[in-house]
């Protein structure tokens, strides 16, 4: 595993000239004089660059509208909208190399790049260089300037042409772009690596988790145990002494989510746990939101979850994922989750991580309604299939999954952990590359290599 933690980006630190590997001790030097550049986010800048307005190095506009029925999967030009790529089409808008500026959404302000003929939506700012400009250069520019804290509305973010057009850029010399350009592309491709190689990892131990949860909620911890049939299809072979029953008769609450969005308040006393609050299993509330006691009393039309209830997301990306509540009188209940109280000859930890097994997503799947929101009706949910073993050896399955899981999760918060670092360092790189806080001038590839071929703008 690649280590970065000697990389300082923001003090002129980075991987090695020449092409040297993330590892290599050696830095890039800095310009030999720097000078004010007047822009706060920029700082100071090597002499010989300029600051212009970037209206005068380039000129933005938003793309052509498109219908939903127009994007196929398998037409022949690409389209690409705020986010990158969405589908394909039989019609084209721009032809050559441009950087898109995604206008609307959670992602506004994201980067991407498209090539050839393609359909750019109205979703995205196609940018149009002037004569003299690296579009690769201007593009991680962009990048690196976090366009998204410009944008206005906060129930659809979206951003002001105008507006970013009017912002203040460093300008370095046409030669000096086309270098940065080659430099970044080289360098975050090394670190796109990394980052993939995490994503697979991550994935991976996710999928061990789920088949951990989903072999002990159905087949148990003891292999010579004899089988039967469950007499469901997505269940199999289950051990004979099991019964097969429903959530519903193993539950003595059923409470649908809200339907009213609350008054958050930062300095609340309760955690209202939402689908972005909870990944199978796990409760994270470190960014949960807030409720006063006026609102959690009066306003909210729920019953106060209590310790060992389980919370369940139907709807949205995380619909199927189920936690445990740890405490009395601390969480409320968020939108698009459901709260779930079982009976006493239930183990509530056992029921939790049912829930989280792929053979009930699986049911819940085949009911799910909605293509950009997906979720599941109470009546799906209260009709799931479970497994009901014995009281002892539910929580005997309960200790195991908590014991091997607690070992997974460790690995995977590693993982995470790394991904977020190499994130970072791509993001602290460019940053360094395009306010000239290190010299690449004088980098090449290693000659092993072949660095992505840029033409040298002309001068302007």
């Amino acid at each position: 595993m690649t280590n970065l933690s000697g990389t300082n980006l923001n003090s002129g630190a980075a991987v090695g000239p020449q092409g040297g590997g993330m590892d290599n001790p050696c830095t890039f030097p800095k310009y030999p004089a720097y000078k004010d550049s007047g822009v706060e986010w920029a700082g100071e800048l090597p002499v010989e660059w300029q600051v212009l307005k970037l209206k005068r190095v380039a000129r933005l506009q938003s793309g052509e509208f498109i219908t939903a029925e127009a994007i196929e999967e398998d037409a022949q030009y690409p389209v690409y909208g705020g986010n990158g790529l969405r589908g394909y089409t039989v019609a084209y808008t721009h032809d050559g190399e441009f950087a898109l500026i995604g206008r609307q959404g959670a992602l506004c302000g994201n980067i991407n790049y498209a090539e050839g003929k393609f359909w750019a939506s109205e979703h995205a700012v196609v940018i149009y260089p002037e004569k003299g400009i690296v579009t690769r250069w201007l593009g991680e520019l962009l990048r690196s300037m976090n366009l998204g804290q410009y944008s206005v509305s906060a129930a659809q973010p979206g951003l002001s042409v105008e507006r970013i057009a009017d912002l203040f850029i460093p300008l370095p010399s046409p030669i000096e772009q086309t270098q940065i350009a080659r430099f970044l592309d080289y360098e975050t491709a090394r670190i796109d690596a990394l980052i993939g190689e995490q994503q697979r990892l991550i994935e991976l131990l996710k999928e061990k988790r789920q088949a951990v949860i989903s072999h002990a909620v159905t087949k148990g911890l003891d292999p010579t145990v004899p089988m039967k049939d469950s007499g469901v299809e997505w269940l199999g072979e289950v051990p004979a002494h099991w019964t097969v029953t429903k959530l519903k008769f193993v539950t003595d609450q059923v409470v649908d989510c809200p339907h009213e969005t609350p008054i958050y308040d930062p300095d609340g006393d309760y955690l209202v746990i939402r689908t972005a609050d909870i990944d199978q299993g796990v409760l994270k509330p470190e960014h949960m939101y807030r409720l006063d006691r006026e609102q959690y009393t009066h306003r909210t039309r729920r019953m106060g979850l209590e310790k060992n209830d389980v919370v369940y997301s139907r709807e949205g990306e995380r619909w199927g994922h189920a936690a445990l509540v740890p405490q009395d009188d601390l969480y409320a209940l968020g939108q698009r989750m459901m709260q779930l109280r079982v009976c006493g000859s239930v183990c509530p930890e056992f029921f939790m991580y049912q829930l989280n097994s792929v053979t009930t997503y699986r049911q819940g799947e085949v009911d799910t309604v909605g293509a950009t929101a997906p979720h599941v009706n109470i009546s799906t949910v209260i009709n799931y299939c479970l497994m009901r073993p014995p009281i002892a050896e539910q929580r005997e399955i309960s200790q195991y999954l908590s014991k091997t899981l607690g070992g997974l999760d460790c690995l995977l918060g590693e993982s995470l952990e790394m991904k977020g670092l190499l994130q970072e360092r791509r993001s602290a790189l460019i940053s360094a590359a395009v306010t000239g806080k290190i010299d690449v001038r004088g980098w090449q590839p290693p000659a092993s290599t072949q660095a992505p071929k840029l033409e040298v703008a002309e001068a302007v």
